[in-house]
């Protein structure tokens, strides 16, 4: 490893091998500690993208919001200046970086919602060598962390949406643009039957993962304290607009108006290029 690399050729090759890869001590105090100042600001003042995907009103909630980088300073001082752009560039192993989406997820103390396993891609209107930061601001444990399905990237296989509120009761095998759109495994019913990658994590730690990975909560144990999440999703140069169905209609949306549309490349000030600086 050079002395400019952030990751090891071993953290490259476990990356591209299982779809997911822990880093330890990436990032520091002060870009937590921010990004912490960011979610207080965005819950004072919600983006459009803002949701409660918890149904009960009166129950601990799991909220989410997204693409607010730009209308927070905090998030898009992170986004810009942290390491996060230059570890995605050697993972990828992309001469270049482009921001697709920031995310950031919520769940309160007492919260029995959580993630469903799915796989990022078929959410949105995006195709290409795309990465994803996984970063929490509190420490973690296997028992309240993502559980990622060891080398799922690589089954060449597309999963439906999954919607956070419900994990979407109902599926029907699909198809788009030529593309065939399958229901996700259940991976909660059966998790024996694959090879999980969990981890431990103290501040500092992140995943990086495909953004064909599936994963999701194994555990449905609730969390005794607020636990707060940040997420960037990022591209290599090959990263272009793509239709992937109508459930994406509300995400594309937002882009369409800022003037992209099918086939373009995901650059410009929407997805603005994160590095080179």
């Amino acid at each position: 490893m050079n002395t400019a690399s952030l990751v090891s050729p071993e953290e490259v090759a476990a990356f591209q091998r299982d779809g997911a890869v822990v880093l330890r001590s990436k990032f520091s105090a002060d870009w937590l500690s921010l990004l912490r100042e960011g979610i207080d600001a965005d819950l004072k003042t919600p983006t459009e993208n803002f949701t409660r995907h918890t149904k009960d009103p009166s129950a601990p909630a799991y909220f989410e919001d997204y693409w607010a980088w730009n209308k927070f300073s905090q998030f898009e001082k992170f986004v810009r200046n942290s390491p996060c752009a230059a570890i995605a560039a050697e993972l990828l192993k992309a001469e270049s970086v482009n921001l697709v989406m920031d995310n950031w997820f919520l769940r309160e103390a007492g919260s029995t919602s959580r993630p469903p396993f799915h796989q990022d891609l078929s959410y949105f209107d995006f195709e290409g060598t795309m990465c994803v930061l996984w970063l929490p601001l509190e420490p973690v444990t296997k028992e309240n962390g993502i559980a990622f399905v060891q080398g799922s990237h690589l089954w060449d296989k597309l999963f439906m949406r999954v919607r956070f509120a419900d994990g979407h009761p109902s599926y029907e095998q699909t198809e788009v643009a030529g593309k065939t759109y399958y229901a996700p495994p259940d991976i909660n019913d059966n998790p024996d039957a694959y090879n999980l990658l969990q981890w431990d994590m103290e501040l500092g730690d992140c995943i990086f993962f495909d953004m064909r990975t599936l994963h999701g909560g194994l555990s449905s144990t609730t969390p005794t304290e607020t636990v707060r999440r940040y997420t960037l999703r990022m591209t290599a140069p090959d990263g272009v607009i793509r239709y992937r169905g109508d459930w994406a209609k509300d995400e594309r949306k937002q882009f369409e108006a800022a003037g992209y549309r099918e086939g373009d490349r995901i650059s410009g000030p929407f997805f603005p290029q994160l590095w080179p600086k």
